[in-house]
């Protein structure tokens, strides 16, 4: 694209009418009867494949990760020691690299440490709610047997 093309379009975009963002999307589609928008379902056994992918990845980024910051080290000091520039220049890169693949890992540990953290939550939830629910049973059997029915 040449530099002309680039002013060209700068100026197609600033005569429209609206400099608002737009989003590309489908229609809403109608709520159902309970309020509700969607058929999205997700299930423990969906939520346990997505923490184990997480977990998973987190493993491998770890032990991948480390392999490229101790080679990349490596290179640097080599280029370092005999006197090129670079090799400072690359030592800087794998600082940052080591904090990307840190903030990468520790989003992999957040995924996979809630949905554990989530499963257990909602398993105490369906003990609970079993709890509840026959208490009330044996409660509305009290009741039928003191009204005599």
């Amino acid at each position: 694209m040449s530099w002309d093309e680039w002013e060209q379009l700068k100026k197609e975009a600033s005569g429209r009418s609206s400099t608002a963002m737009r989003l590309n999307q489908l229609p809403a589609e109608p709520t159902d009867a309970s309020g509700g928008q969607g058929d999205l379902r997700v299930d423990q056994k969906d939520l346990a494949a997505i923490g184990d992918a997480a977990f998973r990845l987190h493993q491998d980024l770890e032990r991948s990760g480390d392999h490229a910051r101790v080679a990349s080290l490596s290179a640097a000091s080599g280029l370092t020691s005999q006197g090129f520039a670079l090799g400072k220049a690359l030592d800087h890169v794998a600082g940052h690299w080591v904090d990307q693949v840190q903030s990468l890992l520790d989003a992999c540990a957040h995924i996979s440490n809630h949905l554990d953290y989530t499963k257990g939550a909602h398993a105490g939830d369906e003990f609970h709610i079993y709890g509840t629910v026959s208490s009330i049973a044996d409660l509305d059997k009290g009741f039928d047997e003191r009204a005599g029915r």
